[in-house]
Parts: C-alpha cells; sequence; structure tokens
C-alpha cells in the first residue's frame, strides 16, 4: 500500500515560485508522486498569502485543486476537537494551525508521509508517541 502524501505550505510555494531556493527540489517530488497529494486549507490558506505577490500563482494553487493534483482533506468542522488538543498539546512550539491539521492527517491516512520543508515534523508525534514520516530537501 502506498502512503498518502501529505502537502505542506513550504512545498507548494516552492513549487509555484520559480524564485524560491527550494524550487526544484519541489518540482521534482510533484513529480514523484502520484496525485492527488493530500492537504488541509489551512496550508491553501497560508500559501495563498506567501504567493499573493507572485503573478498567476494563486490562479495555479487553485487549478492544482480543480485537476485532482492536490486534494483538501481535512474538514475543520469535523476536527476541530483533535485540532485543538493538539495545538495545546505543542503550545510550547511555533506549531501553527496548518501544521496540525498535517499532523492530524498524518493520524488519518496510515501510512502516510509529509512534504514539508519544516523541521518541527520530526518533533511532532502522531497518535501521542508515534513518529511522522517526512520527505524534505
Amino acid at each position: 500500500m502506498r502512503p498518502a502524501v501529505l502537502l505542506d505550505t513550504g512545498p507548494l510555494v516552492a513549487f509555484l515560485h520559480a524564485g524560491d531556493r527550494h524550487h526544484y527540489w519541489a518540482k521534482h517530488q510533484f513529480r514523484e508522486f502520484e496525485a492527488p497529494l493530500l492537504t488541509c486549507e489551512a496550508v491553501i490558506a497560508e500559501s495563498c498569502h506567501l504567493l499573493r505577490r507572485i503573478p498567476g500563482a494563486l490562479t495555479r494553487v487553485f487549478q492544482l485543486i480543480e485537476r485532482g493534483s492536490i486534494r483538501i482533506d481535512l474538514s475543520l468542522q469535523q476536527e476541530h476537537r483533535a485540532l485543538a488538543s493538539l495545538l495545546k498539546r505543542y503550545s510550547d512550539l511555533p506549531i501553527s494551525l496548518a501544521d496540525a491539521c498535517l499532523v492530524r492527517m498524518s493520524e488519518m491516512h496510515d501510512p502516510s508521509v509529509v512534504l514539508t520543508l519544516d523541521s518541527d515534523f520530526h518533533v511532532y508525534r502522531r497518535l501521542r508517541r508515534k513518529t511522522i514520516a517526512v520527505i524534505c530537501p
């Protein structure tokens, strides 16, 4: 069984922004994995904020969703209790809502791997004590 690939903000931004130092790495990663890459609304929001000044990038974010290359796969409405618990547990770290969503998604999809630039995923734990598989440069 292939692991679900959970997409974080950094690789999405790098993929869509040719000036990003991880652009070529991200392009390679997007070619390596079978669609869809799974993500959450918080990652999309962060990515849109970071890409807002890059011509055409916001359109490309939504084209990736429309084409099925990436799929939003977490409901904040359904998962708010689990997310609140994760945010509380990691309140001593700079955890974002997007990170908490990806940790939760790693609990929901077994096996899974997080495609990220964020080293904090080496600290976060799924199901309280299990490490999270990551792919990072």
